[in-house]
């Protein structure tokens, strides 16, 4: 027996209420925008600039303990992370250590270089620092630009291939849906101030091609659907064809939401923002598919041109008076 998350021949009514499910998610978008506006983004060392060391022991690499040790020196926003380098020797561990751009200070001082030397000698005192590099506020100035401008595009160009795959109602519906999710996943950042580095640049470019994905296999089978019901209003041939493709949204989904979960509780403080931005992003890029292109698609109607008459279907003197 088949393991089936949707029953068979669902006859769901999305559209009863497509007014609300629209006003909900432009409310939605306001407190996201508004969050943005008030209380900013936590940027991380990406896109504040800092100073990133990679050191060198031959002692195994413990973050937690590497951790514990920087914590008194009071340098703000710190990771750590084991790294694994050919260009050191087999028995040699390696970890890149990077640390917030330092208040009235361009550039990491040799004070403070010094200080983390001594700290970490505590848990490693054979460590040593391989390299010291530090981004100053111009070059995370440009990263913030070049994120910014990356989004844009990929979702400029989704605009340009939907409209060239189905017509400009369908490719406004994906392109408001995107719109929608990002905008939503920077408003959760915002709010519960998790860190917002480069990776969650990533996850949201990831989060617009995984949301495109189902709003084109839902729109693929709405253009079948108009072909074929050409006697059904638009709202029921959207109606029959989600609740056509509904048990593989949900189904893919799902899916991918379990392996998220797994990598949120067993993959590290590394990774969490990243997988956080994921799972975020998964659950209202399958909300936005179902409920905001497809209602937007409705709002604006699509062309169908039934005035000329069916083909018939017999001979072609079957309309001849015997």
């Amino acid at each position: 027996m088949r393991l089936r998350l949707v029953p068979e021949n669902t006859k769901f009514d999305f559209f009863k209420h497509w007014k609300l499910w629209l006003g909900f998610s432009a409310l939605m978008m306001m407190l996201a925008f508004g969050s943005f506006m008030v209380r900013g983004l936590n940027f991380g060392i990406d896109f504040r600039g800092g100073t990133t060391i990679r050191t060198q022991s031959t002692q195994p690499v413990d973050i937690a303990a590497y951790r514990v040790a920087i914590a008194p020196l009071g340098l703000g926003d710190v990771s750590i992370t084991e790294v694994f380098d050919p260009g050191f020797g087999p028995e040699d561990n390696v970890s890149m250590i990077r640390i917030q751009a330092q208040e009235g200070e361009q550039s990491a001082t040799a004070d403070m270089i010094k200080n983390v030397k001594t700290a970490l000698q505590q848990v490693a005192p054979d460590v040593t620092f391989a390299s010291v590099e530090s981004v100053g506020p111009k070059v995370s100035g440009e990263l913030i630009t070049s994120a910014v401008l990356s989004v844009v595009l990929a979702i400029g160009a989704v605009l340009i291939y939907i409209w060239l795959r189905f017509e400009w109602q369908f490719a406004l519906g994906a392109v408001i849906a995107l719109i929608h999710d990002v905008v939503l996943t920077i408003g959760v950042f915002s709010e519960v101030q998790i860190k917002f580095d480069l990776a969650i640049i990533a996850a949201l470019l990831t989060i617009v091609g995984y949301s495109l994905n189902d709003t084109v296999v839902v729109f693929d089978r709405v253009r079948e659907n108009l072909r074929k019901y050409k006697t059904l209003s638009l709202a029921e041939v959207l109606n029959k064809s989600i609740n056509e493709t509904l048990s593989r949204t949900v189904m893919t989904s799902v899916t991918t939401l379990l392996a998220l979960i797994s990598l949120y509780v067993l993959g590290g403080d590394v990774i969490r923002g990243f997988v956080f931005a994921m799972i975020w992003g998964v659950i209202v890029g399958t909300y936005s598919s179902v409920f905001v292109a497809s209602s937007i698609l409705l709002y604006l109607g699509v062309k169908r041109d039934w005035s000329k008459n069916k083909k018939p279907s017999g001979n072609q003197f079957s309309n001849i008076d015997a």
